[in-house]
């Protein structure tokens, strides 16, 4: 059984990237910028967007970090994504999600320039990735393909089986594994709260891909022998060992499934790490367009 180590892959991926933007200032030209907004206190959110802010700092871009509050309307925080659309000095941007409930997601995804959108949801983004065209990939799929081409996981011709169908993961993941290309090529079915026969479908699977936010979920009776898979949950279960209270859980039985399989990754140190270093490479890619 080979461990798939995020954190290390993404550590690695990072000097890459601080190697490349001191290339690009040597030539003369300017530093990434990635801008972020935070709307309300959300500590899981609050988190994150930290780690891309530090994440900023190791690959030498430039990062502004805008916080609203969670009465912030709709229409304000609009405003705000209008003014960095048109800042020829931010490169690209996201807006944190979840969003308070009175915001419409959808609304304020759309109202981003797809040409700044580096966390790949923009409508746009999404048609271009779905027939294989220059886009900003969605960070966790894009990421999850990294790993799976860093460590030469073989998947053309394997059949790939994806739990969960959200559009940040479930989705996209299985559009870029049936595309042509390493890695890709595969035979993908995806799986969701209406499929029958989950178990048995689960087993037929060479790559597991498990997206569904339910800790612990795959268990070893639905992984094959020599399976390889990647634990994309990451869910806070409360923890009284733990000084923060809590502790992350993923979607797989780790204990009892890593055993069998191939590969598989774990959480946290898995995708976790490969999610926030895939929006350094859109930025990178962003940065290098503008530019």
């Amino acid at each position: 059984m080979i461990l798939i180590d995020g954190k290390k892959t993404a550590a690695d991926i990072k000097a890459e990237i601080a190697a490349e933007v001191e290339q690009m200032l040597a030539q003369g030209k300017r530093r990434p910028h990635l801008a972020a907004i935070l709307v309300g206190d959300d500590g899981a959110s609050q988190t994150y967007v930290n780690n891309k802010v530090k994440a900023c700092e190791v690959c030498g871009f430039q990062s502004t970090l805008i916080r609203l509050d969670a009465s912030t309307t709709q229409d304000e925080l609009l405003e705000h994504i209008q003014r960095l659309n048109n800042d020829p000095e931010v490169d690209g941007f996201i807006v944190q999600l979840p969003l308070p409930k009175h915001i419409n997601e959808q609304a304020v995804i759309e109202a981003i320039d797809p040409a700044k959108d580096v966390d790949g949801f923009h409508p746009v983004n999404v048609g271009r990735m779905s027939i294989g065209l220059p886009c900003f990939l969605p960070a966790t799929p894009a990421g999850i393909m990294e790993l799976l081409r860093r460590y030469n996981v073989p998947t053309r011709g394997k059949r790939c089986v994806v739990l969960g169908r959200s559009n940040i993961v479930g989705k996209p993941m299985a559009m870029l594994m049936m595309q042509k290309g390493t890695p890709g090529d595969a035979t993908v079915t995806v799986c969701h709260s209406a499929t029958e026969n989950l178990k048995e479908i689960c087993r037929e699977a060479d790559l597991l891909i498990a997206a569904l936010g339910q800790p612990g979920f795959v268990t070893e009776d639905m992984v094959k022998e020599g399976a390889t898979v990647i634990d994309v949950g990451t869910t806070r279960v409360p923890d009284a060992t733990r000084k923060s209270g809590f502790r992350l859980s993923g979607d797989v039985d780790f204990e009892h499934v890593a055993p069998k399989c191939a590969f598989i990754s774990p959480v946290p140190g898995g995708v976790g790490p490969m999610t926030i270093v895939s929006l350094m490479l859109n930025t990178l890619r962003a940065g290098k367009l503008r530019n």
